[in-house]
């Protein structure tokens, strides 16, 4: 969004954004903060979270937070609502791609240490949001799933069952919190040109550009348009604004339509229908009143 196009649709609100000193995490502290609220970036690399701090100014602060810890989890709420007087949004992002290869062969603390930085904290942070945001009587607890929640063949093994496990925890999240007022979402993204993705792609997580260039070829179904950090940021903060104040239990897929079965890197016109032909009908005639 360009700088004349803000609104200030959050100003006051404080969020606490868990992997917020990098990529979609970062992006959505950014728009956080443009957006007139006041962002917490939870995160364990210090030094990228410190610098986003200082760089964002007055309106957001840095914690080390190692979201698999639940006395982390729990500080970072009790010190966000101590010092900044409430909490509207806590945004469980924090993620890794995890264990990688066939089932037979997983190594089983790889599995577990990928389910607890996947889905263990998005349970964690829920947890500790849902004591404050529950007598406050508002707020959002969102979570980044992914297309691989949505759909095999997108994401490895514990990826996968960790992202589907946010999708079916964000329907029951909303049916309990949404008597107290407090609403539950989360974010599906797609191919994204992001530090994680680099890395799985080229092996260097800084390598942004070549990204960029990448899914704009490959990784979407929308002619040179590839899938931005800011793209799940635009969506983190609408969820999070009272635009989205009737959207509960809802998983926002961002992801080109990728997931509808388009497909990457498609002619416009191609495909086995892309052009018209006599309809067809049963016994291999053609016609609606075939002679």
């Amino acid at each position: 969004m360009d700088d004349n196009e803000l609104s200030g649709m959050i100003a006051g609100h404080v969020a606490i954004v868990t992997g917020g000193a990098s990529g979609l995490g970062e992006a959505t502290c950014r728009l956080v903060v443009a957006e007139g609220g006041r962002a917490v970036i939870a995160d364990i690399q210090d030094d990228k979270g410190r610098a986003l701090a200082a760089e964002l100014g007055e309106a957001a602060v840095f914690e080390h937070v190692d979201v698999t810890s639940e006395d982390d989890i729990s500080g970072v709420v009790d010190r966000t609502v101590e010092r900044l007087g409430r909490l509207d949004c806590m945004f469980n992002n924090a993620g890794i791609v995890g264990a990688v290869g066939p089932i037979d062969e997983m190594p089983l603390d790889e599995w577990q240490f990928s389910m607890d930085v996947l889905l263990k904290s998005v349970f964690l942070g829920s947890k500790h949001a849902a004591r404050v945001m529950k007598p406050q009587g508002h707020g959002l607890v969102l979570a980044t799933s992914s297309v691989a929640g949505l759909q095999g063949g997108l994401g490895p093994h514990a990826y996968n069952m960790a992202k589907t496990g946010i999708v079916g925890f964000t329907k029951n999240l909303a049916a309990e919190l949404g008597p107290f007022g407090v609403r539950a979402c989360a974010i599906a993204p797609g191919k994204h040109a992001t530090p994680m993705n680099a890395d799985v792609v080229f092996g260097d997580p800084e390598a942004l550009d070549r990204s960029v260039q990448y899914f704009t070829e490959r990784g979407t179904p929308l002619k040179g348009r590839p899938g931005l950090a800011g793209d799940i940021a635009e969506a983190a903060v609408w969820l999070m604004s009272d635009r989205a104040g009737f959207v509960s239990g809802h998983t926002l897929v961002v992801d080109g339509g990728l997931t509808t079965g388009s497909r990457e890197g498609a002619e416009p016109g191609g495909g086995r229908f892309g052009s018209h032909e006599p309809l067809l009908r049963e016994g291999g005639r053609r016609g609606i009143d075939p002679r």
